[in-house]
């Protein structure tokens, strides 16, 4: 890898608020080469209403880009986009950005793929099932299990947070906890902070499912029968694991601090405290893959996208939060 790792970065959806994000990276020199995966003239059109004076070409891998100048792979829309309205016929072509981004992180090509956001909605509304860019990822790498970890928070105290389940509905969760999941989950999250994040020895925290991690049975038997187990298991294969924690006070200030990382087992038992931390400068970490994946910690903003030039008012902070840690992660695995 040379001193300059080339980065991909997917638009997201066309009718959302990735393209301008997209365009808003060229507000900074990188240490690194981008190389933006979709429409180039709804990337044009979108500069224009966002009144920003960017360049782009296509491209070319053994070429050295233009000063100034943004690189995109092509990938035509199927259908005109009107900002801020969906269109189902669109859901390919945004997948067939990602399938690039995942086909050159695989060979090399790209050192790392960054994405802008995607609405599941509308592709699943195009008859293709989709529940996110996680499992998405893993299907396309054939990675035996991933992770979706975010990370936010003041410098000082850097927040990372796990999930044991991801997208799933509420009630799906208990029976999506099982030992082997939960211990695969734990190993990935060990090893990539150890691997990717150069962290010698990661000390993580394991939440409880239940209030008060179950209250010794009485509010649910999961931390007895999966949760403590696995927990006990993997510290005796030399992992650094504190819990069942209750999630209630696993995020206090000060005892967060004695971590790496927090394992949630669901969506919304780890996330809202990050989110309320860091939103829109939080970055979104797929670990288990064999190259490093980072995107924004917010969702389509159809509402910003149609906007037009009021968008430029948008924080883009999450989109350089995640090239920021694409880049920082892409050099230490290169190392590792």
């Amino acid at each position: 890898m040379t001193a300059q790792p080339t980065i991909a970065v997917t638009i997201g959806e066309p009718a959302g608020i990735g393209p301008d994000l997209c365009i808003r990276l060229a507000e900074r020199a990188w240490p690194a080469r981008l190389v933006l995966i979709g429409d180039i003239e709804l990337l044009r059109e979108r500069a224009r209403r966002l009144g920003a004076g960017v360049r782009f070409g296509a491209y070319v891998r053994r070429a050295s880009p233009a000063p100034g100048m943004l690189e995109v792979v092509h990938f035509p829309v199927a259908a005109a986009v009107a900002a801020g309205h969906l269109d189902p016929a669109n859901a390919k072509v945004v997948l067939a950005t990602l399938e690039a981004a995942v086909s050159g992180a695989l060979s090399g090509e790209f050192a790392a793929m960054v994405t802008a956001p995607v609405q599941k909605s509308v592709i699943n509304d195009a008859g293709i099932p989709f529940t996110g860019h996680t499992e998405f990822l893993a299907a396309r790498t054939g990675a035996p299990h991933v992770v979706m970890m975010l990370v936010g928070g003041p410098p000082a105290q850097t927040l990372r947070v796990a999930l044991a389940t991801t997208h799933l509905p509420l009630a799906a969760v208990p029976a999506a906890i099982t030992r082997e999941s939960l211990a695969a989950t734990l190993s990935v999250v060990a090893a990539d902070l150890a691997g990717k994040f150069r962290i010698a020895r990661p000390r993580i925290a394991v939440c409880g499912l239940n209030p008060h991690a179950g209250e010794g049975g009485h509010l649910g038997r999961e931390e007895i029968d999966i949760i403590a187990p696995v927990i006990a298991s993997l510290r005796d294969a030399g992992l650094d694991l504190t819990g069942p924690v209750p999630a209630d006070t696993a995020f206090v200030p000060a005892r967060v601090r004695e971590f790496d990382c927090v394992v949630a087992m669901y969506h919304d038992q780890g996330l809202p405290v990050l989110k309320h931390a860091s939103f829109g400068h939080g970055v979104n970490v797929t670990l288990g893959l064999p190259f490093v994946r980072t995107s924004v910690d917010h969702g389509t903003a159809l509402d910003l996208a149609a906007a037009g030039a009021t968008a430029r008012s948008a924080d883009p902070g999450s989109m350089f939060a995640a090239l920021e840690l694409a880049i920082e992660l892409a050099e230490e695995f290169a190392h590792a």
